[in-house]
């Protein structure tokens, strides 16, 4: 019998520092490298001990990898007309389908992989498609980040580092490994993957009240007994419309873009720190596809502390490990900057080698900042400003990009309107109107886009000043009070 092709790979590269994410068939069919090499395991310290596995030969027969994933549905049917609602909601925007599923075809292999290791219905591998679009710059109002939409403290609990290089809620093999870990104690939690997915959804805690409220009242607890928001009671209905299209596309109308049953992507072991934009250059990719695949950079500086690997194409492996051996200059031209709290932006700038523009930009500074917070900032190391901001847009995306209470604005894109003409409009950047409106790649007329806004100052005070207001007509008696109260209420609404 003809040895497994990803055993030649892995056999050649295994040298190399460099790891290919392989696929998990059914756990009996799995085998490890090490015994085709008559070692011991094999595991990488640099590789978070992710252990290299031979692809079984039935999943190299099979070429399409939505083809493997159907054979792998096992949830069962749910009777609710919340599924068909959902399904319409897709079949009526294959643009936004065509967007998602290509987002999705860069990870889909990896996610799949992991889930049939665990032995899960592949439908799970599909979660991301309703959490975030497989958008991995996507973020919440929850502040919910990455493809599996991790709140902070979650995404702590099961491992994820975040500071302020770094948040591997959007790296996708630590989401991917933390959703799994946490899907699979929730269903064995509850004992079935509906009740799994609501607590994923709302909260083990919320779903552990709901089936004791039902308990008292002598009521059912399963999934469709249970009283629940309206998030959650879709949320369900959402995955298995994704499922029933992926199943059966042409029923819908669409057209699924082919997705190879074959890595996407290795990671390469990182032993220096680099600037991400060289790491794309030597990797000869573009910046938003190294993006793409290492989104849980904040910074276009990657930390070798912060994350121990990078994910490049695989075809491109060896294009950047025979590039970085050869090039002779300064991996890194930026470098973390400690201001002193209330330090005058105008005035650092030019001591950094910036212009005031630049350093706001670099750093997703509001345009309106005129000193400083304290927040660690983002320099040259050579003292001379970058040739262009461009690079960081990729980067300042993946900041916090809205205040606690925000505004949510709708815009039907005219005709002869750009992202970049609707951004300016709205004085964001075109990747946060990217990253709101699912990634969108440009304005259509007739479309509507997403606008995240936070309150400007002007509103905060105008809030304070109906309040001034109404003190100054319950001590309108007092004449000296209410010249102060209407001074203040004045200023407020200007």
């Amino acid at each position: 019998m003809p040895v497994p092709l990803i055993r030649l790979i892995f056999s050649a590269l295994l040298a190399t520092g460099i790891v290919i994410f392989p696929p998990f068939a059914q756990a009996e069919e799995q085998l490890a490298l090490s015994e085709s090499l008559n070692a011991a395991p094999l595991t990488l310290s640099t590789a978070r001990n992710i252990k290299l596995e031979l692809i079984p030969d039935d999943d190299l027969a099979m070429n399409d990898l939505w083809t493997r994933i159907r054979g792998g549905f096992a949830m069962r049917e749910l009777d609710s007309p919340l599924v068909a609602k959902h399904e319409q909601w897709y079949a009526k925007r294959p643009d936004y389908v065509a967007r998602m599923t290509d987002r999705a075809r860069r990870y889909l292999y990896y996610i799949t992989g992991e889930v049939e290791r665990r032995g899960m219905p592949s439908e799970i591998a599909l979660l991301p498609m309703i959490e975030s679009a497989f958008n991995p710059g996507a973020y919440s109002t929850a502040s919910a980040s990455g493809i599996w939409q991790f709140i902070p403290s979650t995404g702590k609990h099961f491992g994820m580092q975040q500071n302020w290089w770094y948040d591997g809620r959007r790296d996708v093999v630590s989401a991917t490994t933390g959703a799994l870990d946490y899907l699979q104690k929730l269903h064995d939690m509850f004992g079935d993957w509906e009740l799994a997915l609501a607590a994923y959804n709302w909260g083990e805690g919320a779903v552990q009240r709901a089936q004791a409220r039902n308990r008292k009242r002598g009521l059912p607890v399963n999934y469709s007994s249970l009283k629940m928001p309206d998030e959650t009671r879709n949320y369900l209905p959402k995955l298995l419309a994704v499922k029933n299209i992926i199943a059966n596309p042409a029923s819908f109308g669409l057209v699924l873009q082919d997705i190879p049953n074959e890595p996407y992507f290795a990671a390469v072991a990182t032993a220096k720190h680099i600037d991400v934009k060289l790491a794309a250059q030597l990797a000869d990719i573009s910046m938003d596809e190294f993006v793409a695949l290492n989104p849980a950079h904040n910074r276009p500086v990657i930390l070798g502390e912060n994350s121990d690997l990078i994910l490049l194409p695989i075809d491109k492996v060896e294009t950047f490990r025979a590039n970085l051996e050869t090039y002779d200059k300064p991996l890194v031209s930026w470098q973390p900057y400690q201001p002193k709290k209330g330090e005058r932006l105008d005035q650092l700038a030019p001591k950094l080698g910036l212009s005031v523009e630049t350093l706001k930009s670099v750093n997703g500074l509001s345009g309106r900042s005129n000193v400083s917070t304290g927040q660690t900032l983002l320099v040259p190391v050579n003292g001379e400003e970058s040739e262009t901001d461009s690079e960081f847009e990729a980067f300042n995306m993946h900041l916090r990009p809205y205040a606690e209470k925000t505004r949510t604005l709708s815009h039907t894109v005219r005709k002869g309107e750009t992202l970049s003409s609707i951004a300016r409009k709205y004085r964001v950047s075109v990747a946060k109107l990217k990253s709101w409106n699912e990634g969108v790649s440009k304005a259509q007329a007739g479309q509507t886009l997403t606008i995240v806004k936070a309150p400007t100052r002007k509103s905060r005070l105008s809030k304070a000043g109906k309040r001034s207001s109404k003190l100054a007509k319950r001590n309108s008696s007092r004449k000296q009070a209410s010249r102060k109260t209407a001074k203040r209420a004045h200023v407020a609404y200007n």
